[in-house]
């Protein structure tokens, strides 16, 4: 199936650790599919806040090429000199967004890579290292978006509703999804859903990215405004909400795509089971609850001038968090690459994912 409906490439490295990071520039879809080239820190810095790049995971694979190309341009320093350029890239890049948990796993990841290797290698065979461990990084998402596809569709059955917020497909990972994943799945084993795409107010990652990538996968999508859900919900048109997810604490609370709390209650309020869909990174298991999330604040005019067209009266005051979080308790269960968690609780979350944090 996937011969016939090819995936979506939304981030690759060309060359070798002198290479660059290229990425699909998500801002230009869907009429446009542009490749933006990030040569230096501060373009990749630059596509993850402006969100040419974007999706918890993906972030989280750009900000570890982000890394190889941040150390570029210091073959003559020495090991102190190339650990002090790491530890500057490291911060920078963690500071493009606070939210998703994916991009500080990562850079982690890359640093503790670069650590082991102090003492021991030069700073080229540490540089090649960090390539090495950005590629992993990259192929262990495409593994765990595949696990996480095949056991969501085992939730979904022939003919069933479905609604998604946001973007959660190959476009906000490295190729196949979370989210999107289990429809993916769910078709590829010949099952026919209907699903309906929230528009996500205000950036419309749901009407450019979400419809776009399920078109382009034949697969039937009706597009609504957020403020629809619940007349959809109403009239009995979905049986089940997926959606992805940016940071989950210890006790399952989750966040996601602002507008994803209010789906849930929803959800509820018509007794039709929510789904998260996240990999195991995902998990903040030093987070005690979602309290803890910190949520990003974006600029105003991204609701006053939404795609450079005025829509609100000048010096207007904005209030525009990007995410908000969904309590544990809303959520019918986690679909992990590991297996799907149900109840959400603390204890359920702990059995899936033991030593939290330091087993990631």
């Amino acid at each position: 199936m996937s011969d016939v409906y090819p995936m979506v490439e939304t981030l690759r490295w060309s060359g070798d650790w002198n290479g660059e990071l290229v990425l699909l520039d998500q801002t230009r879809l869907p009429l446009e599919h542009v490749d933006h080239t990030c040569a230096d820190l501060e373009s990749v810095w630059e596509a993850i806040r402006s969100l040419r790049v974007r999706g918890a995971p993906a972030i989280g694979i750009a900000a570890a090429y982000g890394v190889c190309v941040g150390v570029q341009g210091i073959e003559d320093a020495d090991e102190d000199g190339f650990f002090l350029r790491l530890d500057t890239v490291v911060k920078r890049l963690g500071a493009s967004r606070p939210t998703a948990v994916n991009l500080f796993w990562a850079l982690q990841r890359m640093q503790s890579c670069a650590e082991q290797m102090r003492g021991s290698g030069s700073t080229i065979q540490i540089r090649q290292a960090l390539l090495e461990e950005a590629h992993a990084i990259h192929a262990d998402d495409r593994q765990m978006c595949r696990a996480i596809g095949t056991h969501g569709a085992e939730l979904l059955s022939d003919g069933m509703g479905v609604l998604t917020h946001c973007n959660a497909g190959g476009l906000a990972t490295s190729e196949y999804g979370t989210a999107l994943a289990v429809f993916f799945t769910a078709q590829e084993q010949g099952k026919q859903l209907k699903v309906y795409v929230d528009e996500t107010r205000p950036l419309l990652q749901g009407a450019r990215l979400t419809a776009w990538e399920l078109t382009q996968r034949g697969i039937d999508t009706t597009l609504i405004c957020d403020s629809m859900a619940a007349q959809v919900m109403r009239e009995e048109r979905v049986q089940a909400v997926v959606t992805g997810a940016d940071r989950i604490a210890a006790n399952g609370d989750t966040a996601n795509k602002i507008g994803t709390y209010g789906l849930a209650l929803l959800a509820a309020a018509h007794q039709i089971p929510f789904y998260v869909a996240a990999p195991t990174n995902t998990f903040d298991l030093t987070l005690s609850s979602g309290d803890d999330i910190p949520i990003e604040e974006r600029d105003a005019r991204e609701i006053t001038h939404g795609f450079g067209k005025q829509t609100a009266p000048s010096r207007v005051a904005v209030y525009n968090p990007a995410f908000d979080v969904t309590p544990a308790s809303l959520i019918h269960g986690l679909i992990t690459e590991r297996g799907l968690i149900a109840p959400v609780n603390r204890e359920a979350i702990a059995n899936l994912i033991p030593g939290g944090a330091d087993a990631r």
